[in-house]
């Protein structure tokens, strides 16, 4: 006869008894709660106990991923620099890769959607589309239509995922299937919270024709709108930027992934990282109002600053980035003015930094040539690097919990000081 407290299955007499919720979490040193969390992240899978309150548990599993959890805590040796494992890009010499596959090829020949999609899943999806649920994007636009007129992209953009993550009641699920879900609404609820430059815009389709219309009022053509899908799949991660790195820090501490895509926007304000396109577009302009980049150049270089546009720490030669966009602006009629001002300032600087072009420089000619503002390149690059944060947080959920804890190194007095008084001096 069955025993009525264990499941049947075809091995029931060879199976080892499943083990309660308590026994997982003595097995694993985790509260009961961190059970519970592993089986939303789809680490650890339950079965109701028959006939009485709780979850049961395979113990080869919970033994298997308690082996995983040992393995993990273990110290990594390190050669003093800061390095995080990572299946997702790969920068080599002069190229960078998308999982083993050359980035500029496959964001030159596929679309925004169907590069982020390879990136999340590893699986090719042509034809992927991504769609705002209409909660989502209400309440994204009601949040930025509260915002002061002169905020910028990355205000609204900040404003909108907070937003969409306080009607989402599921943002806490960490499991790869519910992130992957956040990553393809959020996406579009981002593009589509952002207020139209004029007239109406697309209100869905692909995201490069759902954000056009929120960049320019220049009428869309098959040419523009492939280069600005082509610069949303380039954009789509680089390693570790400083933007990347925040958001793996709070998927480190179980933020949802609004919040840390959130870390990321933060970021990406910087004015050392998200604001460098809109550098070089004040540049190009500058370059295009005055004949040649000569004067411009000699006025960056005068005043001790970096010409906007140029080199790139990970690259010796051009950012295959600028190389891909470069190349699909040959194709607009309208990008030549500002592609030729690109490559004179390259030319230029040429003789006294030895620096090549850089992706920001090429957002340049595409943002200028279409009549964008300067900050149409951060808003371009926060919304197509917000897919690349997808990964990287669904990679960081799998990883140990706080593992982002660096020690500080103190370099303050030495303890133990008298209490302060209203006279000390802080000096």
């Amino acid at each position: 006869m069955t025993d009525p407290q264990q499941p049947t299955s075809p091995h029931a007499d060879t199976a080892p008894p499943r083990i309660t919720t308590r026994e997982a979490a003595e097995l694993l040193g985790v509260k009961s709660e961190t059970v519970y969390a592993y089986v939303s992240r789809g680490l650890l899978s339950s079965q109701r106990a028959s006939g009485r309150r709780g979850s049961t548990f395979s113990p080869d599993e919970v033994e298997a991923l308690a082996r995983r959890n040992s393995r993990e805590r273990r110290p990594e040796p390190t050669t003093g620099d800061f390095a995080v494992r990572t299946r997702l890009t790969f920068i080599d010499e002069d190229s960078y890769y998308f999982r083993g596959v050359d980035a500029t090829r496959l964001a030159t020949r596929h679309s925004f959607e169907e590069t982020a999609e390879w990136l999340w899943t590893g699986t090719l999806k042509p034809g992927a589309e991504f769609t705002p649920p209409g909660t989502h994007l209400n309440a994204a636009r009601k949040a930025v239509a509260a915002l002061r007129k002169d905020s910028g992209p990355l205000d609204k953009l900040r404003v909108s995922a907070i937003a969409a993550a306080t009607v989402d009641p599921l943002r806490f699920d960490l499991s790869p299937k519910a992130v992957l879900g956040t990553g393809r609404t959020l996406i579009p609820t981002l593009a589509g919270a952002l207020p139209p430059v004029a007239g109406p815009v697309t209100a869905g389709g692909p995201i490069a024709a759902l954000l056009w219309g929120r960049l320019t009022h220049h009428a869309p053509d098959e040419s523009t709108l492939r280069v600005l899908d082509t610069a949303l799949a380039l954009l789509v991660d680089h390693d570790l930027a400083a933007s990347t790195l925040a958001v793996r820090v709070a998927a480190s501490a179980r933020a949802h992934p609004y919040a840390a895509i959130s870390a990321g926007l933060g970021v990406l304000e910087g004015p050392l990282h998200g604001a460098a396109s809109a550098l070089a577009h004040r540049l190009l302009r500058e370059v295009l109002e005055q004949g040649e980049a000569g004067p411009a150049v000699a006025a960056e270089l005068r005043a001790g600053r970096p010409v906007a546009g140029l080199g790139h720490r990970l690259y010796r030669g051009e950012d295959p980035r600028a190389q891909a966009l470069f190349t699909q602006l040959d194709k607009v009629p309208a990008a030549a003015p500002a592609l030729a001002a690109a490559r004179d300032i390259v030319a230029t600087a040429a003789r006294h930094t030895g620096l090549h072009a850089n992706v920001d420089l090429a957002l340049a000619v595409l943002t200028v040539s279409c009549g964008m503002a300067p900050e149409a390149g951060e808003t371009i690059f926060a919304i197509a690097r917000t897919a690349g944060w997808i990964a990287h947080a669904m990679e960081e959920y799998e990883e140990q919990a706080l593992r982002m804890r660096p020690s500080g190194r103190y370099t303050g007095p030495p303890p133990p000081q008298p209490l302060p008084t209203a006279e000390t001096d802080r000096t």
